[in-house]
């Protein structure tokens, strides 16, 4: 089974090699026929530090690394 990647922006890096990412994603609702946006955020590990807020960054899905991080950075700063 394929590993999923979404694409977000950093809004927190607080935390060591932590980093928060909101993920925005667009679909029709089904009744209104209107595009809703909806958005989540995904605590994913940054080994090198090296994200900063507002970048945009790939992450993709991982085992679990902690509590809330099953997501690691691909790509991105």
């Amino acid at each position: 089974m394929p590993k999923r990647i979404l694409q977000g922006e950093v809004v927190s890096d607080k935390n060591d090699k932590t980093v928060v990412v909101l993920v925005e994603r667009r679909f029709k609702h089904p009744l209104l026929k209107k595009v809703v946006r909806s958005s989540k955020k995904y605590h994913a590990h940054d080994e090198s530090n090296k994200c900063q807020v507002g970048d945009t960054v790939r992450i993709e899905e991982c085992r679990p690394i902690s509590k809330k991080k099953s997501w690691k950075v691909v790509e991105g700063a």
